[in-house]
C-alpha cells in the first residue's frame, strides 16, 4: 500500500495583515448556505443593494441583513455607501471583495471542480 502525499500547510506571509484566525473566520462565513448564497450572487452580478439581493435571493431582508453584516465582519463583502441623485441620504451597496472571490474560487469552487474532474474520469 502506497503512503499518502504529504501536505505542507502554508505558512503565513511574514508581516501578514491576517492572522490563521482570520482565515478561518472566512471559512466559517462560507460554511453557511446563506452567505454562500449571497457572495455567489455579488460574485455573478457584480455590485448590488440590499433590496437588489432579496429580490434576487427570495430572502427576507433581516436575514439577509444578519448575512451580510456576518460577510462584511470577515471581509469577504464590502458595504460601499454613496448619494443616489436627487435623493436624500446614503444608500448601502455591496460587492464581493478580492478575498471573498479568492475563497470561492479556491476554496469551494476549487472542490466542486475537483469533483467533476473526478467524475469524468471515472464515468
Amino acid at each position: 500500500m502506497s503512503s499518502p502525499e504529504r501536505y505542507d500547510v502554508p505558512k503565513l506571509p511574514e508581516n501578514s495583515v491576517l492572522d490563521l484566525e482570520d482565515y478561518l473566520a472566512m471559512q466559517r462565513a462560507i460554511g453557511e448556505k446563506s452567505r454562500y448564497r449571497i457572495l455567489a450572487e455579488l460574485l455573478r452580478e457584480g455590485e448590488m443593494s440590499a433590496t437588489e439581493l432579496v429580490d434576487a435571493l427570495e430572502m427576507k431582508s433581516n436575514t439577509l441583513h444578519y448575512h451580510l453584516d456576518e460577510l462584511v465582519a470577515v471581509g469577504l463583502v464590502a458595504n460601499r455607501k454613496r448619494k443616489e441623485r436627487g435623493a436624500d441620504g446614503l444608500y448601502s451597496y455591496y460587492v464581493a471583495t478580492s478575498l471573498g472571490s479568492a475563497v470561492m474560487q479556491h476554496g469551494i469552487g476549487e472542490l466542486i471542480r475537483e469533483e467533476h474532474d473526478i467524475r469524468s474520469r471515472y464515468s
